[in-house]
């Protein structure tokens, strides 16, 4: 089982930048295919980008692919969101899932942080 914290949200002006953490606790992070996704009020949960197990593959939304790099650090069990020009459509909470390679479901879930971006 893995558990995940994220960190790092906040609130900032349009075209700032935030970096978002996700710690997991246990000894097998490295096996685990991790992901950011966002929740906007009112809206459905979406993905937002993702890493594989040893951090050369990555994958974005397209609404994000220019902006936002997804990296992890195996040794020190966490994944990182860096997120730049930020605007307010980027308003959402944001949160890092786990998931073992070769399934689609995210079976592991943080507590999310909430990013406000102000115009």
């Amino acid at each position: 089982q893995v558990q995940l914290v994220e960190s790092g949200g906040g609130l900032v002006q349009a075209g700032g930048s935030l970096r978002l953490a996700c710690a997991a606790s246990g000894r097998t992070f490295s096996t685990y295919v991790m992901g950011w996704f966002r929740q906007a009020p009112g809206k459905e949960r979406e993905f937002v980008a993702a890493i594989g197990l040893g951090g050369g593959s990555t994958y974005s939304a397209d609404s994000v692919k220019e902006r936002f790099t997804i990296s992890r650090d195996n040794v020190k069990n966490t994944v990182y969101l860096l997120m730049n020009s930020l605007q307010p459509d980027d308003t959402a909470v944001y949160y890092c899932a786990a998931r073992r390679p070769g399934t689609n479901e995210y079976h592991y879930w943080g507590q999310g942080t909430q990013v406000t971006v102000s115009s």
